[in-house]
Protein backbone atom coordinates (compact mmCIF):
# COMPACT_ATOMS: atom_id res chain seq x y z
CA UNK A 1 0.00 0.00 0.00
CA UNK A 2 1.16 3.40 -1.07
CA UNK A 3 0.62 6.26 1.67
CA UNK A 4 -1.10 9.32 0.95
CA UNK A 5 1.10 12.13 -0.53
CA UNK A 6 0.09 14.12 2.45
CA UNK A 7 -0.91 11.84 5.66
CA UNK A 8 -3.81 12.97 7.43
CA UNK A 9 -5.17 15.53 4.71
CA UNK A 10 -5.84 13.17 1.59
CA UNK A 11 -4.35 14.53 -1.45
CA UNK A 12 -5.43 18.44 -0.88
CA UNK A 13 -2.30 19.29 0.75
CA UNK A 14 -0.92 19.70 4.96
CA UNK A 15 2.40 18.52 6.84
CA UNK A 16 4.01 15.01 6.04
CA UNK A 17 7.05 13.25 6.36
CA UNK A 18 9.48 12.32 4.00
CA UNK A 19 12.64 10.05 3.91
CA UNK A 20 14.13 9.26 7.09
CA UNK A 21 10.76 11.15 8.95
CA UNK A 22 12.06 14.85 7.76
CA UNK A 23 8.68 16.92 8.31
CA UNK A 24 7.42 18.71 5.59
CA UNK A 25 5.10 21.32 4.80
CA UNK A 26 3.09 22.48 1.51
CA UNK A 27 3.34 25.94 2.82
CA UNK A 28 6.78 25.80 2.66
CA UNK A 29 6.57 25.83 -1.39
CA UNK A 30 4.43 28.32 -1.31
CA UNK A 31 6.21 30.34 1.00
CA UNK A 32 9.36 29.76 -1.50
CA UNK A 33 7.30 30.45 -4.84
CA UNK A 34 6.00 34.36 -3.39
CA UNK A 35 9.39 35.31 -2.96
CA UNK A 36 10.48 35.72 -6.82
CA UNK A 37 7.46 38.23 -6.16
CA UNK A 38 9.87 40.86 -5.52
CA UNK A 39 8.86 44.22 -4.88
CA UNK A 40 10.03 47.26 -7.49
CA UNK A 41 10.69 50.55 -6.00
CA UNK A 42 10.81 53.62 -8.25
CA UNK A 43 14.05 55.21 -8.31
CA UNK A 44 16.25 57.85 -10.39
CA UNK A 45 19.34 57.24 -11.93
CA UNK A 46 21.46 59.33 -9.76
CA UNK A 47 19.99 58.21 -6.96
CA UNK A 48 21.00 54.04 -8.28
CA UNK A 49 24.39 55.29 -9.31
CA UNK A 50 24.68 56.97 -5.31
CA UNK A 51 23.68 53.84 -4.01
CA UNK A 52 25.75 50.94 -6.52
CA UNK A 53 28.63 53.69 -5.43
CA UNK A 54 28.36 53.50 -1.52
CA UNK A 55 28.13 49.65 -2.06
CA UNK A 56 31.16 49.50 -4.38
CA UNK A 57 33.26 51.75 -1.34
CA UNK A 58 31.82 49.76 1.68
CA UNK A 59 32.86 46.44 -0.23
CA UNK A 60 36.09 47.72 -1.81
CA UNK A 61 37.06 50.27 1.36
CA UNK A 62 35.52 50.22 4.28
CA UNK A 63 34.99 46.63 4.94
CA UNK A 64 38.99 45.75 3.91
CA UNK A 65 39.62 48.82 6.63
CA UNK A 66 37.15 47.63 9.27
CA UNK A 67 38.93 43.75 9.29
CA UNK A 68 42.01 45.42 9.35
CA UNK A 69 41.15 47.21 12.58
CA UNK A 70 39.58 43.99 14.01
CA UNK A 71 43.02 42.13 13.38
CA UNK A 72 45.29 45.45 14.66
CA UNK A 73 42.75 45.52 18.06
CA UNK A 74 43.15 42.09 18.64
CA UNK A 75 46.99 41.80 18.47
CA UNK A 76 46.88 44.24 21.89
CA UNK A 77 45.35 40.99 24.39
CA UNK A 78 42.30 40.71 26.23
CA UNK A 79 39.70 41.58 23.96
CA UNK A 80 36.88 41.57 26.49
CA UNK A 81 38.04 45.18 27.87
CA UNK A 82 39.46 46.14 24.62
CA UNK A 83 37.45 49.60 23.81
CA UNK A 84 39.22 49.73 19.92
CA UNK A 85 38.02 45.93 19.39
CA UNK A 86 34.65 46.38 20.26
CA UNK A 87 34.62 49.78 18.52
CA UNK A 88 35.38 47.73 15.02
CA UNK A 89 32.90 45.12 15.80
CA UNK A 90 30.13 47.71 15.95
CA UNK A 91 31.41 48.95 12.97
CA UNK A 92 31.80 45.76 10.88
CA UNK A 93 28.17 45.64 11.65
CA UNK A 94 26.61 48.77 10.61
CA UNK A 95 29.02 48.14 7.30
CA UNK A 96 27.66 44.12 6.68
CA UNK A 97 24.16 45.62 7.42
CA UNK A 98 24.00 48.80 4.89
CA UNK A 99 25.60 46.12 2.59
CA UNK A 100 22.95 43.66 2.83
CA UNK A 101 20.44 46.63 2.37
CA UNK A 102 21.85 47.92 -0.63
CA UNK A 103 22.50 44.32 -2.08
CA UNK A 104 18.57 44.05 -1.99
CA UNK A 105 17.88 47.49 -2.60
CA UNK A 106 19.94 47.85 -5.63
CA UNK A 107 18.39 44.92 -7.57
CA UNK A 108 14.63 45.55 -7.18
CA UNK A 109 15.44 49.34 -8.38
CA UNK A 110 12.73 50.57 -11.16
CA UNK A 111 14.76 53.02 -13.19
CA UNK A 112 12.40 55.72 -14.03
CA UNK A 113 13.95 58.14 -16.84
CA UNK A 114 12.81 61.77 -15.64
CA UNK A 115 14.55 64.25 -18.03
CA UNK A 116 11.79 62.69 -20.11
CA UNK A 117 9.04 64.16 -18.28
CA UNK A 118 7.19 67.39 -18.42
CA UNK A 119 3.98 69.07 -17.92
CA UNK A 120 2.93 71.19 -14.82
CA UNK A 121 1.10 67.88 -13.06
CA UNK A 122 3.08 66.59 -9.92
CA UNK A 123 4.90 63.08 -10.41
CA UNK A 124 7.89 61.26 -9.50
CA UNK A 125 11.20 62.93 -10.37
CA UNK A 126 9.20 66.59 -10.13
CA UNK A 127 11.19 69.49 -9.18
CA UNK A 128 8.33 71.26 -6.83
CA UNK A 129 8.35 74.50 -5.31
CA UNK A 130 5.69 74.70 -2.44
CA UNK A 131 4.87 77.83 -0.30
CA UNK A 132 3.77 77.42 3.46
CA UNK A 133 0.42 79.23 3.20
CA UNK A 134 1.02 79.99 6.79
CA UNK A 135 4.41 81.66 6.73
CA UNK A 136 4.43 82.47 2.53
CA UNK A 137 8.12 80.03 3.39
CA UNK A 138 8.98 78.99 -0.20
CA UNK A 139 10.76 75.57 -0.48
CA UNK A 140 11.77 73.19 -3.40
CA UNK A 141 11.87 69.76 -2.99
CA UNK A 142 12.34 66.69 -5.24
CA UNK A 143 10.17 64.00 -5.39
CA UNK A 144 12.23 60.53 -5.24
CA UNK A 145 12.64 56.67 -4.00
CA UNK A 146 12.52 55.77 -0.47
CA UNK A 147 16.10 54.60 -0.53
CA UNK A 148 17.53 58.24 -1.76
CA UNK A 149 15.55 60.39 -0.31
CA UNK A 150 17.46 63.08 1.81
CA UNK A 151 16.18 66.15 3.43
CA UNK A 152 19.54 67.85 3.60
CA UNK A 153 19.36 67.77 0.11
CA UNK A 154 16.03 68.77 -0.79
CA UNK A 155 14.69 65.23 -1.95
CA UNK A 156 12.20 63.94 -0.57
CA UNK A 157 10.61 59.55 -0.48
CA UNK A 158 7.64 59.26 -2.55
CA UNK A 159 6.22 57.86 -0.16
CA UNK A 160 6.26 60.91 2.48
CA UNK A 161 3.08 62.76 3.85
CA UNK A 162 4.44 65.45 1.63
CA UNK A 163 4.63 63.74 -1.67
CA UNK A 164 1.80 61.76 -1.43
CA UNK A 165 -0.21 64.90 -1.04
CA UNK A 166 1.67 66.65 -3.98
CA UNK A 167 1.82 63.62 -6.13
CA UNK A 168 -0.96 64.41 -9.30
CA UNK A 169 -1.26 67.88 -8.03
CA UNK A 170 -0.85 70.98 -10.43
CA UNK A 171 0.73 74.42 -10.08
CA UNK A 172 -1.94 76.71 -7.89
CA UNK A 173 -3.36 73.64 -6.03
CA UNK A 174 -3.54 73.75 -2.59
CA UNK A 175 -2.28 70.54 -0.07
CA UNK A 176 -3.60 69.94 3.14
CA UNK A 177 -0.10 68.12 4.68
CA UNK A 178 -0.75 66.26 8.27
CA UNK A 179 2.38 67.26 10.18
CA UNK A 180 3.31 66.76 14.65
CA UNK A 181 2.39 70.09 14.88
CA UNK A 182 -1.03 70.21 13.50
CA UNK A 183 -1.53 70.29 9.17
CA UNK A 184 0.21 72.55 6.89
CA UNK A 185 -1.31 73.61 3.92
CA UNK A 186 0.97 74.48 0.58
CA UNK A 187 0.29 75.99 -2.80
CA UNK A 188 2.51 74.65 -5.57
CA UNK A 189 4.10 77.68 -7.08
CA UNK A 190 5.72 75.38 -9.74
CA UNK A 191 6.45 72.38 -11.29
CA UNK A 192 10.43 71.35 -13.32
CA UNK A 193 11.33 68.55 -14.59
CA UNK A 194 15.62 68.69 -15.11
Amino acid sequence: MVPAPFPGRGAAGGIGAGPGGVRWSVTAFVCLEDRRDVQKFPMTAEGLARLEEELRQLKAEERPAVIRAIAEARAHGDLSENAEYHAAREKQSFIEGRIAELESVIPSAEVIDTSKLTGNQVRFGAHVTVVDEETDGEKTYRIVGQHEADMKKGTISISSPLAKALIGKKVGDSVEVPAPGGARVYEIASVRFV
